[in-house]
C-alpha cells in the first residue's frame, strides 16, 4: 500500500481531511516567520513520498532536498517529484551541507523516534539550518480526549493492536501514555516505533532546549481549543547560537593602575 493510501487517500474522510490539513499548516510556517530570499532552501526531513515538497514548489520558488530513510518511500518521493528540476534526494542527512537551509521541515517523524535517535535528529536539524533559518516540526497529539477519540477510531480497525488496547488508550488519556513501545527497523540500523500511542508532545519539548529556541505553537486543526481537541502539535523553532564568548578581562593589577 503505497503512502498516499494511508494518509490523503485513506478510505475514511476525516482521517484524509486531517492529512491533507497537515500540510496545509507546516506550509503556514512560511507566513509566521521572518522572509527569506528566493529561492528558499528547503529540507523536508522524513519525507514520506515528497508531497509537502511538491505543494510548497508550487507556492513559490525552492532549491529542495529530501531526506527519506526508508527505501520504498523514498522511491515514491521520486516518483512524486519527478517533474521538479530543482530537488536533490540525500540516504542520510549527514550528506547535506550544514548552515544551509532556510527551513527544515519535519512532520510525522519524532512520534517514531526512540530518545537516541531523537537526540540525533534534533542534532542534525539543528546543524542543517541556516544561523537564521527555521524548523517547522509537526507531531501527533497522542494525550488526554485527544487519545480517546483516535483510540476508537484505532480500535474499529485493529482491536487488540498496541494502539488499539483499551488499557494502553485509557493511560494515554489520563496522561501516563505507556513508555514500553514496540520497536522495529524502518531500515538497516534505524530504530523506529511504528504505533503513535506511547508518543509525549511534553517530552520532546524537553528535548528541543539545547538546539531551538521556540518561537512559536500551536495546535491543529482548532487552534483555539488548544490541546483539548486537537489531533496535531506544530513547533516553530529557531536554532540556539553559542553566546558570544565575553572579552577576556586585563589583570587585576592593571585595573587597579
Amino acid at each position: 500500500m503505497s503512502y498516499a493510501n494511508l494518509t490523503i487517500s485513506d478510505k475514511n474522510p476525516i482521517k484524509r481531511w486531517l492529512q491533507r490539513r497537515r500540510f496545509d499548516d507546516a506550509l503556514k510556517a512560511l507566513d509566521r516567520a521572518a522572509p527569506a530570499p528566493a529561492p528558499l532552501k528547503v529540507m523536508d526531513y522524513g519525507a514520506g513520498n515528497g508531497e509537502l515538497i511538491r505543494q510548497l514548489a508550487e507556492l513559490r520558488p525552492i532549491e529542495a532536498t529530501v531526506f527519506e530513510p526508508t527505501p520504498t518511500l523514498m522511491k515514491e518521493a521520486r516518483q512524486h517529484l519527478s517533474h521538479l528540476d530543482a530537488v536533490s534526494f540525500c540516504r542520510t542527512p549527514t550528506e547535506a551541507p550544514g548552515d544551509h537551509f532556510d527551513y527544515v521541515f519535519c512532520l510525522e517523524v519524532f512520534e517514531h523516534l526512540p530518545p537516541e535517535q531523537t537526540e540525533q535528529a534534533l542534532a542534525q536539524i539543528q546543524r542543517l539550518l541556516k544561523p537564521t533559518g527555521v524548523a517547522v516540526i509537526g507531531v501527533p497529539h497522542e494525550l488526554f480526549v485527544p487519545a480517546l477519540i483516535k483510540g476508537a477510531f484505532r480500535m474499529s480497525r485493529r482491536f487488540g493492536a498496541f494502539d488499539a488496547r483499551p488499557r494502553n488508550i485509557l493511560a494515554a488519556f489520563r496522561g501516563k501514555p505507556p513508555t514500553e513501545r514496540p520497536t522495529t527497523e524502518i531500515a538497516p540500523g534505524q530504530a523506529y516505533h511504528s504505533h503513535h500511542l506511547g508518543f509525549d508532545y511534553r517530552r520532546l519539548e524537553s528535548q528541543f532546549r539545547p538546539y531551538f529556541r521556540r518561537e512559536a505553537r500551536w495546535f491543529s486543526p482548532f487552534p483555539l481549543l488548544g490541546p483539548s481537541l486537537n489531533s496535531e502539535v506544530y513547533y516553530l523553532l529557531k536554532k540556539q547560537l553559542p553566546a558570544p564568548l565575553l572579552k577576556k578581562q586585563p589583570p587585576a593589577s592593571l585595573l587597579e593602575k
